[in-house]
């Protein structure tokens, strides 16, 4: 898993030499097709490989339901040679997996090592989301090294990618051939990761700022009451503040129902409705274009409490605030074709579900509306698909297993087993309708397209949680004993390791750190073998090992974007996980408790925990596949050769 040590590449001669392979490969003809106003010659020459993401796929309750007789289509390859575990990052994070599927190669090479990273050199503040970072005014991408689609584009090979996490914003297409949407990291208009909006009149007067929320009271005259919306900041200002939209709420107590008035818009919705995508427009001074974002809202009660839930405000995909596809009218055009659809990179409500807004049903309803939209939204890259590479990203399998995946006996920490297997029941159904997706795939194309459906980890129950900061205060490593967290009020004086991130452990480094008191060399190396064998030997209070492994980063990776990579990298053992504090540096005086969260599924283990998933329907001839082995079988399929920077070898 991780990459061998990249050679020093010429990357222009090495696009130059892939171009002229897939010239060979083109020489049978050539198709056409449309980057913006300007037509292509596809340089395919009508291969086609078709790429289905599915965030979380788990390769054991697969084996079971293909056992079971559940999942027809993918038995079907499976029975034919097409199908495998798939080796999954360390560690088993979306952004760090998807980003070793992107580069070929291991977190040494693109510089993604947790959803959380953190500047050494400023130990006290904010950690950011590791793939992106606003610097200033401007969004970075992180992401590190050559993504694998600059090779094909180089060539004239078309590809289109929808929503691909850990490509926000979008890599740019050098040559033309390359279309995206951006997927996991893409913001909402507050320019967070998704903040959802409530108002109801159960709430304090002065609302209620909460994980991925934010709660408004609801005070009615009569009948009607007046609320406010929040909006992106208002940078035109001499003091920025944010936008915010003025609207009604008129209730109907004898109905039911109740009605919203929002810039023109009349909303009547029964409780327990939901409504169709609304365009919110925030007005700009009169020399700037106004900028749009879309929401829906839903009504969850009105007799006793009016209680209208309003989701996070998306970017509109018809003219997006922020650059979100390449070509930046890409979006735009599929919008057109399909009207509003969710733009955020995390689009299933999570933390409305976490923060015990929504019950169960509620959230499956939401999520399943995510998963019909993505549906419709595959359907329409099909048929815009002619040849070349055609990625789709499926969220909902990672989504809903995190809140509704429990598959075995032991008792779930929120719900009662005839509840814990109720739910687990939906993920099955997901699987199974994702099925049916892989079996119209195989129908419309047969062997004329090469069809990989891959996964980046499985699943795992998350029933016990373990806080790293506490473990290391209690062990003489982090102080003082008062210490509440990292950011706050730690002593780095008194402070060896610390904890950040899901996974990661990083030494208090003398000349890396601000307030380093780490040597290196010697007290470094003592350090980190006492920490390995000491959290390898943790034990629960049942006497069951919390830890699986504990992996040294320069051990397990390789090449020069490390510069933020924890020194250990802690791999849980199925069941437990860093806990909810640790991740953002927080101690709390137990070292292992329960998880009480709804979010009752993870896959923040160790990697050989949580592998994820590899059909195709084509023959595998790999003995142990892994993420990093994708870049380089998609660009043989195409007649390239793999860089030098890539570490993965040809899956057949």
């Amino acid at each position: 898993m991780a990459g061998a040590t990249p050679k020093t590449i010429d990357r222009r001669s090495f696009l130059k030499r892939s171009a002229v392979a897939a010239a060979g490969v083109a020489a049978v003809g050539a198709g056409g097709y449309w980057v913006g106003s300007r037509r292509r010659v596809s340089r395919a020459a009508g291969k086609k490989v078709i790429v289905v993401g599915v965030d979380g796929m788990d390769p054991v309750l697969s084996e079971t339901m293909m056992k079971n007789g559940e999942l027809p289509h993918l038995s079907r390859l499976r029975d034919a040679g097409g199908f495998s575990p798939l080796g999954t990052s360390i560690p088993p994070q979306s952004p760090v997996a998807w980003s070793n599927f992107i580069n070929g190669s291991g977190p040494g090479s693109h510089g993604i090592f947790d959803f959380i990273h953190r500047h050494p050199h400023e130990q006290c503040a904010a950690p950011f989301y590791s793939a992106a970072e606003t610097v200033g005014n401007e969004t970075l991408l992180r992401r590190q090294g050559v993504p694998f689609w600059d090779f094909l584009d180089a060539a004239g090979v078309p590809t289109t990618f929808f929503d691909l996490p850990s490509n926000y914003p979008p890599s740019p297409s050098q040559h033309g051939h390359h279309r995206c949407v951006s997927g996991m990291g893409t913001p909402d208009m507050l320019g967070t990761y998704g903040t959802y909006q409530y108002f109801a009149e159960d709430v304090p007067p002065e609302g209620l700022e909460e994980g991925g929320g934010k709660r408004s009271r609801l005070s009615f005259e009569g009948e009607t009451a007046k609320a406010s919306l929040v909006g992106p900041v208002n940078g035109a200002l001499a003091e920025p503040k944010p936008f915010t939209v003025d609207f009604l709420v008129h209730r109907d107590r004898q109905a039911d129902a109740a009605l919203v008035e929002i810039q023109g818009h009349k909303i009547l919705l029964k409780a327990g409705q939901w409504s169709r995508w609304v365009t919110i427009a925030f007005e700009m001074p009169w020399h700037t274009k106004n900028v749009t974002g879309i929401c829906r809202f839903y009504l969850q009660a009105v007799t006793d409490n009016v209680r209208l839930y309003m989701s996070p405000i998306n970017m509109n995909p018809a003219a997006p605030a922020l650059r979100m596809s390449e070509p930046p009218s890409f979006v735009s055009d599929v919008a057109k074709r399909l009207g509003p659809f969710a733009t955020t990179g995390f689009q299933e409500d999570y933390s409305a579900r976490k923060n015990n807004l929504f019950v169960d049903d509620e959230f499956l309803k939401q999520a399943n509306m995510v998963l019909e939209e993505r549906l419709a939204l595959f359907d329409y890259a099909v048929n815009d698909y002619d040849d070349g590479l055609l990625f789709f990203y499926f969220s909902s399998s990672d989504l809903q297993s995190h809140m509704f995946w429990w598959d075995s006996d032991e008792k779930h920490p929120t719900r009662s087993d005839e509840e814990a297997k109720k739910y687990f029941g939906h993920v099955r159904k997901l699987y199974q309708r994702l099925d049916e997706v892989v079996g119209d795939l195989a129908q419309r194309y047969g062997s004329s397209a090469t069809i990989i459906v891959m996964s980046d980890h499985g699943f795992s129950n998350f029933g016990r949680q373990f806080n790293l900061n506490s473990w290391l205060r209690d062990n003489g490593y982090l102080g003082p004993r008062e210490c509440t967290s990292i950011l706050k009020d730690v002593d780095w004086t008194q402070t060896r390791a610390y904890g950040l991130g899901i996974n990661g452990l990083y030494l208090n480094l003398k000349g890396r750190e601000r307030d380093g008191v780490v040597e290196p060399g010697d007290e470094q190396e003592t350090l980190l073998k006492e920490l390995t064998e000491n959290l390898e030997a943790v034990t629960d209070a049942n006497g069951e090992k919390v830890v699986r492994n504990v992996y040294r980063a320069d051990k397990v990776y390789a090449g020069s974007a490390t510069a933020l990579a924890p020194d250990l990298i802690v791999g849980y053992r199925r069941g437990y996980r860093a806990s909810w504090a640790t991740c953002l540096g927080g101690l709390t005086d137990e070292v292992l408790l329960d998880n009480d969260s709804a979010w009752s599924a993870d896959h923040c283990a160790d990697a050989l925990e949580v592998p994820g998933v590899l059909f195709c329907n084509r023959p595998l001839r790999a003995q142990a596949p892994s993420l990093v082995d994708l870049a380089p079988s998609i660009l043989a399929e195409f007649g390239l050769p793999a860089p030098s920077s890539m570490s993965g070898k040809t899956i057949f």
